[in-house]
Order: structure tokens, then sequence, then C-alpha cells
């Protein structure tokens, strides 16, 4: 028992010393951390104001924000590493170490990481764009160092590892996307009035851009029939919607006016990425 009351007596000495030898050092370095994320959480909000009246793109300026929230707060941490009597030269060479062995076991990680930078720094799209990529198709809703996300026309989120897409070919159409569409009617039918009537669906669809204007004429003579095309704009996340009601419609359109299609060819519409 003696024995016992000892030890805890020595315990109880050695953490009185430490407190009051190093009260003020562990104070004043956890001063310095909250004082570095007061700091770095400013100088993020700052530079995000800054750039936000230079008109630079929002990717980029989250992205600049971003990394100079982390050097602020990184610097402070340095500082009160020091205050504590730490010498932060022989970390520094551990961490270097560390880095490297990683490196070899997270290399998807990282090279996920460089794409991203590479994506963020040369512009290649922006939040807001609708772009293809490995089979993929969405609106661009963020874009972060490690992954893309997309969401697709029917709402689903879809999340591409940045390395995926740096290198391989990828289509923008911004956030409008082209419709490139064809009618075939009979040989014998009234072909001016087929286009006319086209011209006036697209005219009267809401959704359809009005800039650029659609296009309507003929575009082909096959056998049998008269090929009627058409192409225009649209919202790239009602593509599939507004395509199937302009079908619509011009089926309709031309069944009203007496207008028949070819017996082997139907109405087709065919994706196109601007």
């Amino acid at each position: 028992m003696h024995e016992e009351l000892a030890t805890l007596q020595k315990v109880y000495d050695i953490c009185v010393d430490f407190f009051v030898n190093y009260s003020f050092q562990i104070a004043g370095a956890v001063i310095i951390l909250i004082a570095g994320i007061i700091v770095g959480n400013w100088a993020r909000r700052v530079l995000l104001r800054l750039l936000e009246r230079r008109n630079v793109d929002v990717t980029l300026r989250q992205f600049i924000a971003a990394a100079a929230r982390l050097m602020v707060i990184g610097l402070f941490v340095i500082i009160a590493l020091s205050k504590l009597g730490i010498s932060i030269t022989p970390l520094i060479a551990a961490i270097g170490g560390l880095a490297v062995g990683a490196s070899f076991a997270i290399q998807g990680p990282v090279s996920n990481y460089g794409a991203g930078l590479v994506i963020i720094l040369t512009r290649m799209f922006k939040v807001g764009d609708a772009i293809t990529v490995q089979g993929c198709s969405g609106v661009v809703t963020e874009i972060d160092l490690a992954a893309t996300r997309l969401v697709a026309e029917d709402g689903e989120d879809i999340v591409i590892p940045n390395k995926h897409i740096v290198g391989e070919i990828h289509r923008n159409s911004y956030a409008m996307r082209i419709v490139e569409a064809s009618v075939t009617i009979d040989t014998g039918a009234d072909a001016q009035a087929a286009t006319q009537l086209v011209r006036a669906v697209l005219t009267a669809t809401e959704g359809v851009a009005e800039q650029p204007a659609p296009v309507v004429g003929i575009e082909a003579f096959p056998a049998g029939g008269i090929v009627v095309g058409y192409r225009y704009w649209v919202p790239a996340m009602r593509y599939f919607e507004l395509s199937f009601a302009v079908n619509d419609a011009v089926f309709a359109a031309l069944r009203a006016r007496g207008i028949g299609l070819a017996p082997a060819i139907a109405v087709a519409a065919r994706p196109l990425h601007g």
C-alpha cells in the first residue's frame, strides 16, 4: 500500500512539474493554433471575394482560396511547434521519408490529385458545363482535387476520379447541347410544307434555344423518300425530354397536314455534343 501511494505521489509530482514548467508553452501553442484557424478562414473569405470581383472562374477561385487557407494554417502550426520547443527540421525530414514511402502505396489517389490540379489550372471545363467523358454524361456540379462530380438528366449523381479524365477524350457542350434529327417523308409529299411545319414546331416548343437558331432543310433524297433534317439546341439537363417532345410534335404536325412518312424510315434523332 505504501509503495502504491509513493508511486501515485511520484506521478502527481511529475504532472505538477510538467504543468508548472510547460503550461504557458502549451497554452501559447493552443492560442497560436486557434489564431491560425481564424486567420486562415479570414484569408479564404477575403480571397474568394477578391477573385469573385475579378470574375475568376468559381472552381479556380475555390482552389486558390482553399490552398491559401492551408498554407496559413500550416505556418501557424510550425510556429506553435516551435513554441513547444519542438525542432521542425527532424520532423520535416521524417515527413519527407514517409511521403516517399507512402507514394508507392497511394499512387492512385496521388495521380487523382495531380490530374485535379491540371483540370483546375487549365480550365478544361467548369462548374455548370455539360460534359461527356468515359461514357458518362452530365452537368458538372463540383470539381475538387480528387474527383469531378456530375449530375445526369435523371438526377443520377456521377463521381469520376480525375485520373480518368485527364488524357482522355471528353466532350464539352457547356450549358447547351445540340440535337440533330431528321424525318423522311414520301416522295410525293410537299417538302417545303414539311420544312415549314418542322420550323414552326421548333419555334413553338418551350426550351428550344432561339440562339443559335434552329436549322431546317432538305437533307437527302434516298430511294422512296425525302429526308427533312433539323438541328436545334436545348439545355443539357433537358436533352432527352425536349428531343422526344419535338419528335412527337413533328409527327403530329405532319400527320395533321396529311404528309405521310416514308414506309421504311421513321423519325430519327442522333445525339451530338457541341
